[in-house]
């Protein structure tokens, strides 16, 4: 058995930073990786998507140029092998980088496969037994495949980006923010795309005047968009393509050369062997964890998406602060003090802060309502992008702003300036009564919060 002081499972936005960190504190660290140096964010999310969102939005600059005066010869055209090249070299770059910082630090030692539990503090790694009084997991999560999908040729979010030829007609299971986002991205590099949504709205966590806006931009691209689907199930032809019911009686069908799966996320829990220890988890597989990620055995902790308590980038790295705060600070730092935050990056992108309105008014809470469609921003029309509006709601009773959300051009950057203001806990006014540049998209939230409504039930 070989004695560390930590053991760290999985290399996502937790746990890479933390094994450093635990190094530079003197720290003997044990690092496994099953797969890939970086996590889903580097290999498989942000890093891979936000890279192909950008190629897709220089296919939209060349169809719409000659809406502002540039004319383009026809025939601009994707070359899907060349998009993925260009993202495999980004991140290939970036996952070298940090197996280099990993190689050169003597205090972290990296084992490559798959670990599992042999008690609390025991994990085994490919042949390895591997102890430590500090153990920290941070196994991600991956799509989620119902059963009824399983006989026939599906893609996720993973296996999408390794296609080097356009997709004839792509079919999405799931009408929410990765199923929208591979949607426009491919719609945009020409294929025909058809989303199927089993609510009556895409995104439907989201307020309704939100979603629809969101379908608004869906269509106003040719998106095909069906709602209220059911009993959906798919068979696989024999030419290889994919037919998709959508509908309790046979018909209406939807056939499509590919099938795209955006309906969920599960935890990648079941393989760690949780049930040799005492470590506990909700129904779902999520580890459960308190305040500073710590599970109800002392000194074993979760971070990221497999506990649960965010499924973002942003808030896997915040659990990292919070541990590193609770192991090596004043353990100021909580999962209960952050406000929700996270964005739709559809183009044009959603930004959204703390509470929608329909959470506010479920919570009891009085509330007024800011609201300005972005048709009215100069910088907007300037620019040829007038689709969403940005709206902020607000607690009538100390004039803080409870949740807030852009859904429009630069909203996934806008939304940061309200969310420090209700970081800070200050009142809706500090914002109204700033002066913002001029001319920007920004300089539209001051003037939409100079009236605010109140908001009925």
């Amino acid at each position: 058995m070989k004695q560390f002081d930590a053991i760290v499972i999985g290399s996502g936005q937790a746990g890479t930073p933390l094994v450093f960190s635990l190094g530079k504190e003197g720290k003997k660290v044990a690092f496994i990786e099953k797969e890939k140096i970086g996590g889903t964010c580097l290999n498989v999310g942000c890093t891979p998507t936000k890279t192909y969102v950008a190629s897709a939005r220089k296919m939209w600059d060349a169809q719409h140029s000659e809406e502002l005066g540039i004319e383009i010869p026809a025939g601009a055209k994707t070359n899907l092998a060349k998009v993925k090249e260009r993202k495999d070299n980004l991140i290939n770059a970036s996952r070298e980088n940090i197996e280099k910082a990993i190689a050169d630090n003597e205090n972290i030692t990296l084992f490559y496969g798959e670990a599992s539990f042999e008690s609390d503090k025991v994990v085994k790694v490919n042949d390895d037994i591997l102890t430590a009084e500090l153990i920290f997991i941070n196994v991600g999560a991956r799509a989620f495949v119902p059963s009824e999908y399983q006989s026939v040729n599906y893609l996720t979010n993973e296996s999408i980006l390794e296609l080097t030829e356009l997709p004839e007609h792509l079919v999405v299971i799931g009408g929410s923010y990765i199923g929208l986002e591979f949607g426009q991205m491919f719609r945009r590099f020409g294929s025909q795309v058809t989303v199927i949504e089993r609510s009556n709205h895409l995104i439907s966590r989201e307020d309704e005047e939100t979603s629809v806006a969101v379908e608004d931009i869906c269509e106003s691209e040719g998106i095909k968009l069906i709602l209220n689907a059911e009993c959906l199930s798919a068979e696989e032809n024999a030419d290889q393509t994919i037919t998709v019911k959508t509908r309790c009686e046979q018909n209406p069908l939807v056939a499509g050369t590919h099938l795209l799966l955006g309906i969920g996320r599960t935890p990648n829990t079941d393989t760690l062997r949780l049930e040799n220890t005492n470590i506990e988890t909700n129904k779902s597989g999520f580890i459960s964890v308190n305040d500073f990620c710590e599970t109800n055995v002392k000194g074993v902790f979760a971070l990221g998406d497999c506990n649960g308590k965010g499924a973002f980038t942003h808030t896997s790295y915040n659990d990292y602060q919070i541990v590193e705060n609770y192991l090596f600070g004043n353990q100021s730092r909580k999962i209960s003090d952050r406000i929700q935050t996270y964005g739709l990056f559809i183009d044009p992108p959603l930004g959204r802060a703390g509470m929608t309105k329909k959470e506010a008014l479920a919570k009891g809470f009085k509330i007024l309502e800011a609201k300005r469609e972005m048709a009215t921003i100069a910088r907007a029309k300037e620019k040829g992008e007038t689709k969403g509006f940005m709206s902020a709601i607000i607690n009538a009773e100390n004039n803080q702003i409870l949740g807030a959300s852009v859904l429009g051009v630069g909203g996934d950057e806008i939304i940061t300036s309200i969310l420090n203001v209700m970081n800070a806990n200050l009142p809706f006014t500090a914002i109204r009564d700033s002066v913002v540049s001029h001319p920007t998209i920004s300089e539209l939230i001051p003037t939409m919060l100079e009236r605010p409504k109140p908001v009925e039930l």
